[in-house]
C-alpha cells in the first residue's frame, strides 16, 4: 500500500472491523491517497498487519470489489481499479437568470402579490384531504398494475364532460391525456409533434418558461405582438408564414390578458388548415375570467384537428398537484399515447382519482364559483389601493399590471420587494423583442387577501421608491 495511507482500527467502537475497513480504504481512493492502478495487499498479509482475523479482511475487499473500487486477480493480486480523473475539475455553470429573474420566490411558501398560484383559504383544502387520502387507501390496497400511460380513465370521462360544459369543446376521453402539469404537456407534445429545426410563433410578451420549452424543443420562436385583440396575426403571416406551430393564450393573454378576437380566431384557424400548421392553445387561466363570462376555448372552433388543447389543474386546485392534460386531436391521439407510453406517462393513479372524485361531486365547479367571487373583490380592492398613487395600472387575468418609469429595473425591484414579504413578477423578462420590452411588475391578486392590501402596497411603494 502506499507509504502516506495507514489504516486505523477502532476496536473499542461499534462499527464493525470490516466496515471500518472498508471505510479506510475508500476513503484513500476517493482522496487520491491510492490511486488507479496501485496494488494492496493480500488479505491475508493485511489482515496479519492489523492483527485482525483473515475472513475480517476478506469481508471488506468483497465488498470493495462489489463497489468497483478494486480488482482483484490471482495472478496479478489487488489493485485499485482505473475511475475517472478528478484532477482536473470544470466549472460548475452558474445557475440560469431566468429563475432569478422570473420567480424569486420560486420554491418557497406563497407570499403576497405572488403569481401563478391559488388561493389557499379558498380551496376547502379539508374535504379534498378525505377524498385524496380515501384514494390512496385504495390505490395501496389494490393489487400491483402498471396503470394506464395515458391516465386514469374515470378522470380522463370527467375532463370530456367539464371541457363540453365550461369550454366548449367537444372531446371523446380517447383523446385526453393526463399530464405531470403544463410542462409535462409542454414536452410531450413538442416530442409527438417531432418539429425539431422549424419556427414557432410565440407572442410576444410571453410566459418565458414556454418559450424556453420550445426552444429546448429544438424550435425556433419568432416574436408576435400583442395588442388587445390579442396575437397579431396578420404580423405572423408577414414574417413568418411557414411556421410549423403557434403557441397561444387566447383566453386570457399571459401577461396583458387580452382575449384573442373572433376575427384574429378565424384567421390563426385558416392558416393552420392551409399551411398544416399546429396550434397549441395554453388554456392556463381556463374559465377564471375574473370580468363576464369566459370566452369558449379556441379548440373550440375548430374544424381540421389542427388544434392542441393544453390545460391544468394548477391555477384552480394547487401546483402542488402537478396535474395537467391535453386533448389531442383524433388524428394525434395514438401518437401521443405512445409518446406518453414510453417517456411521459401519467401522474400517479391516487391524485387522478381524487380529482375525478372532486370533479364528478360537483366540488369543483363551487370550488371555481366561489373563487372568481372572491379573486374579483380582491382585484377590484388592489386596483382601488393602486390608483391614487400609480398611473396606468391595468387587469391582468388573476393579476394587476403596474407599469414602472423607463429605466426602472423591475428585475431588482422583484428582488427588493422580497425583504418586504411580497413577491411580484417582474415583467421585462416576458418580453423577446428589445425594442418592445416595458419594466413593470405582475401583483397577482390571489396571494393578496383584501385586509392585507392596503398595508402591502405600502411596503411595495418603499420597495419601488428605493430602487426606481
Amino acid at each position: 500500500m502506499a507509504k502516506r495511507f495507514q489504516l486505523r482500527l477502532d476496536r473499542s467502537g461499534k462499527t464493525p472491523l470490516a466496515q471500518q475497513i472498508y471505510k479506510g480504504i475508500a476513503a484513500a481512493i476517493d482522496s487520491g491517497v491510492l490511486v488507479p492502478g496501485a496494488r494492496l495487499p493480500s488479505w491475508r498479509d493485511l489482515a496479519a498487519q492489523l492483527g485482525v482475523a483473515r475472513g475480517t479482511v476478506r469481508v471488506a475487499y468483497e465488498r470493495l470489489s462489489d463497489a468497483q473500487l478494486i480488482v482483484a486477480s490471482r495472478s496479478a493480486g489487488t489493485h485499485v481499479a482505473k475511475r475517472p480523473s478528478t484532477s482536473a475539475v470544470r466549472d460548475v455553470p452558474k445557475e440560469s437568470s431566468l429563475f432569478a429573474d422570473l420567480f424569486p420566490a420560486f420554491s418557497s411558501a406563497p407570499a403576497l402579490f405572488q403569481v401563478g398560484v391559488p388561493a389557499p383559504e379558498c380551496f376547502p383544502a379539508k374535504l379534498f384531504a378525505r377524498i385524496r387520502a380515501r384514494a390512496v387507501r385504495t390505490e395501496t390496497w389494490s393489487s400491483a398494475s402498471y396503470p394506464d400511460p395515458r391516465g386514469e380513465p374515470e378522470l380522463r370521462r370527467e375532463i370530456a364532460a367539464h371541457l363540453m360544459l365550461a369550454r366548449g369543446v367537444a372531446c371523446s376521453p380517447s383523446q385526453i391525456i393526463i399530464t405531470g402539469g403544463f410542462a409535462g404537456a409542454l414536452g410531450l407534445v413538442l416530442r409527438a409533434l417531432a418539429l425539431e429545426g422549424r419556427t414557432a410563433w410565440m407572442e410576444d410578451p410571453c410566459f418565458p418558461l414556454s418559450r424556453r420549452g420550445l426552444e429546448l424543443g429544438g424550435l425556433q420562436p419568432v416574436p408576435i405582438p400583442v395588442d388587445d385583440d390579442g396575437m397579431d396575426v396578420e404580423y405572423g403571416l408577414e414574417h413568418a408564414p411557414d411556421a410549423a406551430l403557434a403557441l397561444v393564450t387566447p383566453g386570457q393573454q399571459a401577461p396583458i390578458g387580452s382575449t384573442l378576437s373572433l376575427a384574429r380566431r378565424l384567421r390563426l384557424l385558416d392558416w393552420a388548415a392551409k399551411t398544416g400548421a399546429w396550434i397549441l392553445e395554453d388554456d392556463y387561466l381556463s374559465e377564471l375570467q375574473l370580468r363576464g363570462r369566459a370566452a369558449p376555448a379556441l379548440a373550440s372552433l375548430d374544424r381540421d384537428g389542427r388544434i392542441i388543447h393544453m390545460g391544468s389543474f394548477s391555477k384552480t386546485i394547487s401546483p402542488t398537484l402537478r396535474l395537467g392534460f391535453i386533448v389531442a386531436p383524433p388524428s394525434m391521439a395514438a401518437s401521443f399515447a405512445e409518446v406518453a407510453a414510453c417517456l411521459a406517462p401519467a401522474p400517479g393513479p391516487a391524485v387522478q382519482h381524487a380529482t375525478a372524485e372532486f370533479m364528478r361531486e360537483g366540488h369543483y365547479m363551487r370550488h371555481l364559483r366561489r373563487t372568481k367571487r372572491i379573486y374579483s373583490k380582491q382585484q377590484d380592492a388592489l386596483l382601488s389601493c393602486l390608483e391614487g398613487r400609480v398611473s396606468s395600472v391595468s387587469r391582468a387575468g388573476l393579476s394587476v399590471r403596474v407599469p414602472l418609469p423607463k429605466g426602472a429595473r423591475d428585475t431588482e425591484i422583484a428582488k427588493r420587494a422580497l425583504t418586504y414579504g411580497l413577491a411580484p413578477t417582474a415583467l421585462s423578462p416576458w418580453y423577446m423583442r428589445p425594442t418592445a420590452r416595458r419594466s413593470g411588475l405582475l401583483l397577482g391578486v390571489a396571494t393578496a387577501p383584501l385586509e392585507r392590501i392596503p398595508a402591502a402596497c405600502d411596503r411595495l411603494y418603499r420597495a419601488i421608491d428605493l430602487l426606481a
